[in-house]
């Protein structure tokens, strides 16, 4: 049996039992430092394995936590393929398919519409769009006896609007269980909050980690200001820095300020600055852009009136 962090996979680490044809080896369950025959040899050995499998399970988690996600949870416009923008309000739900589309591509459709006199219709599945709310209730609860995690996250979201906590909490903890990224955030905020559970910040903050593991930058925020709180600042830099590369504002401003205490170099700084910048501009497009300023002038004639 090796010592530190290496794994021996030569033989069992309580029996001492080798790997043979009618004998399968597995590594422990928490860390990769040691491998059993059974579940019985794992049990036996764990008073003489505890102390470094939770060290390297630890390391394991950390070496995920703080991987840069190569996009958002909001990943691209099915549509477009441009990524998502972080603010959703330029973003469009389409409740007979559960995509979520840019204001651009649903902007463009109108137009496409408009133009022809024809239906309205959803842009990705091309299903008659509902003209009231009970038709967009109907098919969000098609889509959740179709197993769909984002119409049960959605659902959650609306529980929470009203006031019934308990059943946000239960459509958000179904949609995480189908590894929904929001829904672990959004978690995250019940728990914190303690609206339909009582609080309690470690699981608060394995949501958190959950969300931010799955490119949630605003999940990545925030746990960058519970590591800042606690003085582990070194840990809340590098969260901020993901965040930032992300295209995350709020987190550059974080950085700046840590620049000016001197916890992050000009280097990074500028480094995380470029990142961000790019991030923002892969975002853009002119039909967005034209979109957005139709939206801004409906708007303003709205407000007027």
């Amino acid at each position: 049996m090796s010592d530190g962090n290496e794994a021996d996979t030569s033989c069992c680490a309580s029996c001492g039992i080798a790997e043979v044809d009618d004998i399968k080896l597995k590594e422990c369950s928490d860390c990769d430092l040691v491998i059993y025959c059974s579940d019985t040899c794992q049990r036996e050995h764990r008073p003489h394995h505890e102390r470094a499998c939770k060290k390297r399970s630890a390391e394991l988690r950390d070496e995920l936590l703080f991987k840069q996600p190569e996009s958002t949870h909001l990943g691209d416009c099915p549509i477009c393929i441009i990524p998502m923008p972080l603010d959703t309000g330029k973003t469009t739900i389409l409740t007979c398919c559960s995509k979520l589309i840019c204001d651009g591509c649903d902007y463009a459709n109108d137009i496409r519409e408009a133009e022809a006199s024809l239906v309205p219709k959803c842009p990705f599945c091309r299903e008659t769009r509902p003209s009231n709310d009970k038709g967009f209730d109907k098919q969000t609860m098609k889509r959740i006896k179709a197993n769909d995690a984002d119409a049960m996250r959605r659902e959650g979201t609306e529980n929470y609007l009203k006031g019934n906590y308990v059943s946000a909490l239960m459509w958000y903890n179904k949609a995480a269980e189908l590894r929904d990224v929001d829904a672990h955030y959004k978690m995250s905020l019940l728990y914190d909050e303690g609206k339909g559970v009582e609080k309690d910040r470690g699981k608060k903050m394995y949501h958190l980690e959950e969300a931010a593991i799955g490119g949630h930058p605003y999940a990545r925020f925030n746990l960058g200001c519970e590591e800042e709180r606690s003085g582990n600042i070194e840990r809340a830099v590098k969260h901020f820095t993901i965040a930032a590369n992300l295209g995350h504002d709020e987190s550059i401003k974080a950085l700046m300020d840590n620049f000016k205490e001197g916890f992050v170099s000009k280097d990074d700084l500028a480094a995380a600055l470029r990142a961000n910048q790019a991030a923002v501009d892969a975002a853009k497009s002119p039909q967005r852009e034209a979109a957005e300023e139709y939206y801004r002038i409906e708007n303003n004639i709205h407000a007027e009136n």
